[in-house]
């Protein structure tokens, strides 16, 4: 027995956002968070990586900018 999962057309959209920002960022992996309710994405700063937090696409496109002083998560 498998289990079937449907997107909403609001998670494909989060999905067509996060795929948006992943092109405009090369190497960078974004996604939206359903437990948490934002935005993050793993960034690679010099030689580490670095996973910022945002409350939305806007936001996580600036933390990917400034992922090295990004302040969030804490």
């Amino acid at each position: 027995m498998g289990v079937s999962w449907v997107a909403s057309t609001q998670e494909k959209g989060r999905r067509s956002v996060a795929a948006q920002i992943e092109r405009e960022f090369s190497g960078v992996v974004a996604w939206y968070g359903q437990a948490t309710g934002a935005w993050w994405a793993m960034v690679r700063v010099r030689r580490d990586v670095r996973l910022v937090e945002a409350v939305d696409p806007r936001e996580l496109r600036e933390a990917i900018v400034n992922a090295r002083g990004w302040p969030w998560p804490r």
